[in-house]
């Protein structure tokens, strides 16, 4: 991953949710998801693009990308992704 968006430039990392719920929108229709991020405008949480759902994604775009970029809530992973200009940044 490397830094290539304005959304990424400078990112300063809060805290990583404390709690993981999972994926409140697969579980509202009894689906699975793979992995887990958070939005780091607001903190929802959605599946990963290799989920069959892609909320993370899909959150991204309903705001119409006012919501741009989540975290990673996978354990030993810290990196953010852009999904407006598809670039991510490691934090570690």
């Amino acid at each position: 991953m490397s830094q290539v968006c304005e959304h990424l430039d400078g990112f300063q990392p809060g805290p990583k949710p404390s709690k993981e719920p999972g994926c409140q929108q697969c579980l509202d229709v009894g689906d699975t998801w793979v992995h887990l991020r958070a939005c780091v405008s607001c903190g929802q949480i959605g599946c990963c693009d290799q989920s069959k759902n892609q909320h993370a994604r899909r959150h991204a775009e309903a705001t119409e990308f006012d919501h741009p970029t989540a975290r990673t809530l996978e354990p030993g992973e810290d990196w953010v992704w852009c999904y407006r200009d598809e670039a991510g940044v490691l934090l570690t």
